[in-house]
């Protein structure tokens, strides 16, 4: 597969979950400082990535229960 043209916020994005696996929006802001992951996952797609996404329950600081989504390759 050719190389795929991404901007440096993408290519992070693209790495990351290609380095762990998935990504969600905490983790993009806290590992990559990125605020806007929903922004380049639709980007990425349209540059021809399968992108698929599921929603994950997750614990806040007060132990309740909330849905995240978590986007990987594929």
């Amino acid at each position: 597969m050719d190389e795929i043209k991404l901007s440096k916020a993408q290519r992070r994005v693209f790495d990351y979950m290609t380095e762990f696996g998935s990504i969600t929006t905490l983790q993009a802001f806290v590992d990559l400082g990125e605020s806007r992951l929903s922004a380049r996952i639709f980007e990425i797609k349209e540059k021809g990535v399968n992108i698929s996404s599921a929603s994950k329950v997750v614990k806040n600081r007060w132990g309740e229960k909330r849905t995240v989504k978590e986007y990987c390759i594929g």
